[in-house]
């Protein structure tokens, strides 16, 4: 299993007590992502938002200076909103991102969680499927084919055009992003590509009838087990031990989910309501190393297997030195009982 860090570079509940300029948090996130390479951590994912609460409207930029400091952790996005972008120029980035890199870089692609870019870059939210539909048939084509034959809908047709560089994996992994929706599973698996799912609440569990979904799709489409790799993106948060990780983790959870909360209708986030995401079966990745791995270890077994599992820590709002101790955690304590998960 591979284990690693996602980041939005972002602060949400815009708390001026400990808000500090553009410039330092993007120095501080580079900081994490090289501290994440040297705990030994597989993967460090940067997504993409276009609103002020965040520093990642361009995440291969973040990702290519990230590459220039780090030397063995792959660097992906977290996820590329493909419905708002031209696959041509998704695939250039992260080819150049490939190549900087010598062969680390990967993509998760996906519509995003937020609807920001939709009228940022001239796209109707109407069209919010077919967008997404048609730009990954074609970035899937880029990725097969150096020279492109394509016409769709929604953006000019290509006649046997060459689009470079090319990246040094052949092929550069793509894993699709999903949320909820039976639709978007049974895609990924249908073209065989491994999926990233996001666990937001709740109880992770609850996917496996989706995971089970994709899994068919798969099998049906005629690819192997092996092929069809799920990975969990979770918030989640690890301190020296649980009562830490809790009073870190909790007040600006609370904040930045209170504010999600106020544009999408959900109630504010309570003490009662966040504990009830904890333990073995919740979708909260807090606690000591050795508890936070016994849980993911359970979540694996509920879902029939997982290949990567990521820490999304910034909905915390934890201060950067801390989340540099969680990192070293991660990667020395936590990832340690992963691979040796008999135990549990």
């Amino acid at each position: 299993m591979e284990v690693g860090i996602d980041s939005f570079a972002a602060m949400f509940s815009g708390d001026s007590s400990r808000s500090i300029s553009d410039t330092d948090s993007l120095s501080q996130l580079l900081d994490r992502i090289e501290h994440a390479d040297h705990a030994g951590l597989d993967v460090f994912g940067i997504g993409e938002h276009h609103r002020k609460d965040f520093l990642d409207s361009a995440p291969t930029l973040i990702l290519a200076a990230a590459a220039a400091r780090t030397k063995r952790i792959r660097l992906t996005s977290a996820v590329t909103v493909l419905s708002a972008a031209d696959p041509v120029r998704v695939f250039q980035e992260f080819a150049t991102l490939d190549l900087i890199s010598k062969g680390r870089a990967e993509l998760v692609v996906g519509r995003g969680s937020f609807i920001d870019a939709f009228p940022l870059f001239g796209y109707n939210l109407q069209d919010y499927d077919a967008l997404f539909i048609e730009k990954l048939g074609l970035l899937l084509d880029i990725r097969e084919n150096e020279f492109v034959t394509w016409s769709g809908k929604f953006r000019a047709p290509l006649n046997n055009q060459p689009v470079y560089p090319r990246p040094l994996q052949d092929p550069i992994p793509i894993w699709l992003g999903v949320g909820g929706t039976p639709e978007s599973f049974i895609r990924a698996g249908a073209l065989g590509l491994p999926l990233m799912v996001a666990v937001i609440g709740g109880e992770t569990r609850q996917f496996r009838p989706l995971i089970d979904l994709y899994r068919e799709a798969g099998k049906k489409a005629g690819y192997q087990p092996e092929q069809l790799k799920v990975g969990l993106h979770s918030l989640g948060y690890v301190a020296d031990t649980t009562q830490e990780a809790l009073a870190d983790f909790y007040p600006g959870y609370a904040a930045g989910m209170t504010k999600i909360g106020k544009e999408r209708g959900w109630p504010p986030m309570t003490r009662s309501r966040f504990e009830s995401q904890l333990g073995p079966k919740g979708a909260l990745l807090v606690g000591n190393p050795e508890e936070v791995a016994k849980q993911i270890l359970g979540h694996a077994k509920s879902l029939g297997g997982i290949s990567r599992i990521t820490f999304q820590m910034d909905s915390g709002e934890v201060p950067h030195e801390k989340l540099m101790r969680s990192i070293e955690l991660i990667g020395t304590r936590l990832k340690p009982l992963l691979i040796g998960g008999d135990k549990y």
